[in-house]
């Protein structure tokens, strides 16, 4: 890229930039952000590329960035792999764009890899290999150096290009509404909202817990996600998971306790140990509450049987269409749909028309 090749938008350009920004249809858009020790991640750096020109915009400079937020939104977006960009730009406006379309999740739809990186991609469509001298570059460094500015432009450089030939060949197979549709999957607002109460989910090893050992794992889980975001740091900073297992399911009820746990230091002790033993004995006083948790049942022959024709259904449709599998519908997808879960993306959209429908006949309706 030439050293000319993108623009750093300064606090006495701002105005007009966002007037011109508002204006356009469609942007490319990509971001640097840093999230090693927060919660949210820390917007470092937003990369806009229209037809011609690509700008870098600082965030963190300083400027007044209102008008910049209400510009932003108004052309539709182009990403690669967006959710975290979608993110890390919603929690530092509060808005969206109306339209999105993510190169990444339209490349799937036309058989290349479902994780295609945005280099790969550039090169599989245009012969051209990016460097990625930069991928864990200090992006709150001020002032930013000269060579990341120029790897950031890059990120956005062939968006529109690759948007362009995608929507060509999804077209002449009738998927471009399928890429679309997907698309707008992240553009909804619950996936970025934190939710303390539905913390445990993350917890793979509280999922079979039962009783009391469930009930302190959701409360803990709950604890330290609100701790998390009181603090800005990162949950296993709070309280690592291995910690808050042992702890939902050895249940101790004093200190001493406390110290045999694993991963739980002394200072994390004198700080929260009084919290940690008041949400333990609320846990133990729930344990025979009317509204117990019970754990998916255990993949078991009758469910391997059902779940055989599901994922032959599934990979004869994507062999005809020339993608993976996942793309159409993952095993996680296929076995949730066997314990009654009917709100996934399978039952919804082209998803349903293609495979959702006859997947139902199999489960029996």
């Amino acid at each position: 890229m030439a050293k000319d090749a993108f623009q750093l938008v300064e606090a006495r350009g701002l105005a007009s930039f966002c007037v011109a920004l508002s204006a356009r249809e469609r942007i490319g858009l990509d971001t640097e952000f840093m999230r090693e020790s927060t919660y949210f991640p820390q917007l470092c750096l937003v990369q806009i590329a229209t037809a011609r020109e690509i700008f870098c915009v600082d965030p963190l400079g300083n400027f007044e960035l209102a008008d910049f937020w209400t510009a932003l939104v108004q052309p539709s977006w182009v990403v690669h792999s967006g959710r975290q960009d979608v993110e890390a730009l919603f929690l530092a406006s509060g808005v969206m764009p109306d339209r999105i379309f993510d190169t990444q999740i339209a490349a799937a739809l036309l058989g290349h890899a479902p994780q295609l990186g945005y280099g790969p991609l550039v090169l599989e469509l245009f012969g051209v290999e990016l460097a990625k001298t930069h991928t864990r570059a200090d992006w709150s460094r001020r002032p930013l150096p000269e060579e990341f500015l120029q790897y950031a432009a890059e990120d956005v450089q062939y968006l529109l290009p690759a948007q362009d030939l995608l929507a060509e060949g999804l077209s002449s197979e009738g998927r471009l509404h399928w890429a679309e549709e997907d698309s707008m999957d992240l553009l909804d607002r619950t996936l970025y909202a934190p939710d303390p109460e539905a913390a445990v989910q993350r917890l793979k090893a509280a999922r079979y817990l039962r009783g009391r050992a469930r009930k302190a794992a959701e409360k803990l889980a709950a604890w330290r996600e609100q701790e998390a975001l009181r603090l800005d740091r990162p949950r296993q900073w709070i309280l690592k998971d291995t910690a808050l297992i042992e702890l939902a399911v050895t249940g101790p009820e004093g200190e001493a306790g406390l110290a045999r746990t694993t991963d739980l230091p002394p200072k994390m002790i004198r700080r929260a140990g009084g919290d940690l033993l008041e949400i333990l004995a609320e846990a133990r006083a729930d344990e025979h509450s009317p509204h117990d948790y019970e754990p998916p049942p255990r993949p078991d022959e009758t469910e391997r049987k059902q779940l055989k024709p599901m994922l032959a259904l599934v990979a004869a449709n994507a062999r005809d269409l020339g993608i993976q599998p996942e793309v159409v519908a993952s095993r996680k997808e296929l076995t949730a749909a066997l314990h009654g879960e009917r709100n996934s993306r399978v039952f919804r959209g082209w998803r349903r028309e293609l495979v959702g429908n006859r997947l139902l006949e199999i489960l029996g309706g």
